[in-house]
């Protein structure tokens, strides 16, 4: 064993199927911006760059919600990104949204993937054994190295059924001391890199409770981090969301721990020259939705985007589109986080499908008023609850025909202070004609008379686009902090 070893560590997390080039939302001033970036070739040339500047001294992986997100992933349950992610030369992953296609889908793409899928968490339910591996083990450059999977812990609690059918997920917490301790007394590793799925709070609680992880590769929140954090002697790195980032961790270790360290996000620009080889799989992959995709279906005035807490244009847009649809007084969908932005001007079909890529069947359902308030703090407590264990799914549900004054930092049950419907106080009693889309957006245990209709999002997309042109999809102030 050296007594002094180098390693650089990439992160890649939450790209959610970008292919290719795509417009990203930066904060500048206080003011969003937009500038194209990302795409698979883009990030392969970066990784060729940094493996030839540092040869076999490179660990590269990926944090998951990779196989899901753009139209080409979603209608080949993503067997579209197969080569193309097999191209990049990534070492492990683990998953989240890679669920949505089901536990036999998923297990098939992984299997092919030229590297593991690891999840200490996953279990089946039928004998108990995990459904991916918990751990792997890598020599690189003369380093022994253990990477550890946690999975998404979320999938079976509030994510539709036929994502964990068969399954059982638990947060890991338990697993976790046991596989650190197998890697360091069996597999005699120098280096433990965790690459979860947990969120980023979630992990810094975990790692508060559990030693001996140098490293965690955090994914989930979208959080970009310009410099790590520390929580105990463990570097906690997060990359963004898209591919319009990699996280790149520079590490001395020196008798089994880090000694010094360089952390740079790198912003995946547009003047970077593709790599040409994957940029030639990407148009191979691409090729036969490409026409489709670039049809244009209207105009937006209003910059779309999923990029605040809250509100967000890009789902005003959505529950917009369902309310003329439908006729209803409210709207709900859930709060995504993915979803490329879309500038002013030319919407395409591609454009709609980043929006919301399951095209799910716009749905209707009658609530009370007393339901509706309980919806949200339920929604709320998942999103703000102080223990961040607790915190479960994306950002605060979506809403539209209503005005909602909240106390986040309430108790649970305590947040709702009033909600207005028009200029009328929420009515317990009343019943208020919903729209939604999936379950996430509407639970199953609200509301009577549901009813899942034929038309779709996308199809309710295109019809307002064409009534409303240009889009106008401005934030009205459905949650309000007081």
């Amino acid at each position: 064993m050296k007594s002094r070893n180098s390693l650089t560590v990439i992160q890649l997390n939450d790209s959610h199927a970008y292919f290719d080039l795509h417009q990203e939302l930066f904060w500048q001033g206080g003011q969003a911006v937009y500038r194209p970036a990302g795409g698979y070739a883009r990030i392969a040339a970066l990784i060729k760059q940094i493996r030839a500047a540092n040869p076999e001294r490179v660990l590269f992986c990926d944090c998951g919600d990779t196989l899901q997100g753009t139209y080409p992933a979603q209608i080949t349950q993503g067997q579209a990104m197969v080569p193309v992610l097999n191209s990049l030369g990534l070492d492990a992953m683990t998953a989240h949204w890679e669920f949505a296609y089901g536990p036999q889908a998923f297990k098939q793409r992984a299997a092919e993937l030229l590297y593991p899928t690891l999840a200490i968490n996953v279990y089946r339910q039928a004998n108990q054994e995990r459904l991916f591996p918990p751990y792997n083990v890598k020599e690189i450059g003369g380093l022994r190295i253990g990477l550890v999977g946690i999975a998404s812990n979320i999938v079976g609690k509030t994510m539709p059924p036929s994502f964990s059918e068969g399954l059982e997920f638990t947060l890991g917490r338990e697993e976790l001391p046991l596989i650190i301790d197998v890697l360091r007394t069996r597999e005699k590793v120098e280096l433990i890199v965790l690459i979860s799925h947990l969120g980023f709070s979630q992990d810094m609680k975990l790692l508060s409770e559990v030693e001996g992880i140098d490293v965690c590769l955090s994914g989930h929140t979208h959080n970009r981090l310009y410099k790590p954090a520390l929580q105990g002697k463990t570097l906690i790195i997060q990359s963004g969301c898209h591919g319009s980032f990699l996280g790149r961790l520079d590490l001395e270790i020196e008798r089994g721990r880090v000694v010094d360290f360089r952390h740079q996000l790198i912003e995946v620009e547009a003047n970077i020259t593709p790599d040409l080889a994957v940029d030639d799989l990407v148009r191979q992959t691409l090729a036969s939705y490409q026409e489709e995709l670039s049809t244009v279906v209207g105009e937006t005035a209003t910059a779309l985007n999923r990029g605040t807490t809250l509100e967000t244009t890009m789902d005003n847009f959505l529950l917009q589109a369902l309310l003329e649809n439908t006729g209803a007084q409210l709207a709900f969908s859930n709060g995504w986080r993915y979803g490329a932005p879309i500038i002013p001007g030319e919407v395409t079909l591609n454009d709609l499908y980043n929006i919301i890529p399951m095209n799910p069947p716009i749905s209707t359902v009658e609530l009370t008023g007393e339901e509706i308030v309980a919806m949200l703090e339920e929604n709320l407590e998942r999103t703000f609850a102080r223990d961040p264990y607790d915190q479960m799914g994306g950002y605060v549900k979506r809403g539209l025909g209503f005005n909602a004054y909240i106390k986040i930092e309430n108790p649970p049950g305590q947040r709702v202070q009033q909600v207005f419907v028009g200029d009328e106080p929420l009515q317990p009693g009343l019943y208020y004609p919903t729209a939604f889309v999936t379950e996430q957006g509407v639970a199953q245990k609200y509301g009577r008379n549901r009813q899942h209709h034929t038309e779709r999002s996308i199809e309710a997309l295109k019809a307002y686009l064409s009534k409303h042109r240009p889009l106008r999809a401005e934030l009205r102030g459905t949650f309000v902090e007081v």
